[in-house]
């Protein structure tokens, strides 16, 4: 059984800085920085985006005066180019696991599609990474869609464990 990349950080450290050095030559300068109020209507539309990429876009309810009246619980970075164009985000939260305590939680990580294979993912996670290392979390812990392959074999390449054994409960209050 692989380990968790949380339990082990200088295992994940190294993975990162290997993996990292085989996407060197396809990077771009792309900074990750915390998304602020100005950036909810480009992230929106990056949300509508990965609703459709996930073939759920009837599940996409998001608005923009949501993201507003609820921006306490809004946690996100994202990926800009040099001109400033946002072309992917990390959302996230923390959390509080019974078996192992804090955590955080990646509720969703898109590029868009012309960007992707370019190491963008890979700095998003990073950013979230580090981040859990910082708040002293003992898990960090997402979710991918069974027949996204390539996000899959990012995720094993970085040591996550990735079972079958959960499935997702959803209960709409609105």
């Amino acid at each position: 059984m692989r380990p968790h990349p949380t339990r082990h950080p200088q295992k994940l450290d190294a993975k990162l800085i290997r993996y990292q050095k085989n996407m060197d030559d396809k990077s771009m300068k792309i900074s990750i920085r915390s998304a602020t109020e100005e950036d909810y209507p480009l992230i929106l539309e990056l949300f509508r985006e990965f609703s459709v990429y996930q073939k759920l876009p009837e599940r996409m309810h998001n608005s923009l005066e949501r993201m507003k009246e609820e921006q306490e619980f809004f946690h996100c970075f994202v990926a800009e180019t040099e001109e400033k164009e946002i072309i992917g985000y990390a959302t996230w939260f923390f959390t509080y696991f019974t078996w192992s305590g804090k955590g955080l939680y990646i509720d969703d990580l898109f590029v868009k599609p012309a960007y992707r294979g370019k190491g963008i993912g890979l700095q998003l996670m990073e950013k979230v990474f580090a981040l859990g290392k910082s708040e002293k979390c003992h898990k960090i812990r997402w979710q991918v869609s069974w027949w996204n392959e390539p996000a899959i074999a990012l995720y094993k390449r970085l040591g996550a464990e990735i079972d079958d054994i959960e499935k997702n409960c959803d209960l709409n209050l609105d």
